[in-house]
């Protein structure tokens, strides 16, 4: 199964961007602009995350492609849009130069919100996957093993589906150490698509906690989240587990999509540096 152009490197690099909450992205597009030495293939922005209001996702791509020299990748979940919509959007994104598209189901509207916010997803993720296909999109997917379940299995049956329906690169939730990324590497390599390994670095020793005992999908191993509470400078030592994981992604993965925590793209240098 061949590449398209964004994968066609030894290594593929995204970073993950969260639009901002109202109208006005130039002080974010100022931040991805300052990365632009920085060796990134593109930016994946995703649609409304954790189910809260934010810029259109496709509008930004089309800012980004616009402000900076590298591709956007468009999330586009089967929560947001009816079918209509989501065709709409396709050929929109298309028309605006946006070739490739992370399809997901979205994250679930909170039981607070439901009262004034409700799911669509009169489409599901098989659905959409063929047609972001037939819209003439590169569509990929998210891999979660769950691995507070033991899910892994389950996870890498259905991607097995999902690259049926359409599906020609995969990105993983974020994984934190050796024994991770070797189980999930060597589950899918019958699986003959890039798979893109999710990181995520760490802020505080209390940010380790949470994801690990709060985040479906996310386990921080305990000598990770041990180092976290021990380190004096806590935001160096998240960008050295970031560099760490990195390294890992570059030994079993196709590349890797770093997902700066809390909008601190700042950190990217660090984490890029040679």
């Amino acid at each position: 199964m061949s590449k398209s152009t964004l994968f066609e490197k030894n290594f593929f690099i995204s970073i993950e961007v969260v639009p901002p909450a109202g109208a006005d992205a130039g002080p974010l597009l100022a931040e991805l602009a300052a990365l632009e030495e920085l060796a990134i293939d593109a930016f994946s922005v995703a649609t409304n995350p954790v189910a809260k209001p934010r810029m259109s996702a496709m509008a930004l791509c089309a800012l980004i492609q616009q402000r900076t020299s590298r591709a956007a990748v468009l999330h586009c979940t089967t929560r947001d849009h009816n079918r209509l919509s989501l065709q709409g959007l396709l050929w929109g994104a298309r028309a605006l130069g946006i070739e490739t598209v992370l399809v997901t189901t979205g994250d679930f509207v909170s039981l607070r919100d439901r009262a004034t916010t409700s799911d669509v997803r009169d489409i599901d993720l098989f659905g959409l996957l063929a047609m972001a296909t037939e819209a003439g999109m590169q569509a990929g997917v998210v891999l979660d093993p769950r691995p507070e379940a033991d899910g892994l299995p389950h996870a890498v049956e259905r991607l097995a589906r999902k690259v049926d329906a359409g599906a020609r690169f995969v990105v993983t939730q974020p994984v934190y150490d050796q024994a991770s990324a070797d189980a999930l590497a060597n589950a899918v390599q019958k699986i003959d698509i890039p798979l893109i390994m999710g990181i995520l670095p760490l802020r505080t020793p209390r940010h380790a906690n949470f994801l690990h005992d709060k985040v479906a999908g996310i386990a921080v191993p305990k000598p990770l989240r041990d180092r976290m509470h021990r380190a004096e400078d806590p935001i160096a030592e998240g960008i050295a587990i970031a560099r760490e994981n990195l390294a890992l992604a570059r030994e079993r993965f196709a590349g890797a999509c770093i997902m700066p925590p809390f909008d601190h793209y700042e950190i990217m240098p660090a984490i890029l540096a040679p």
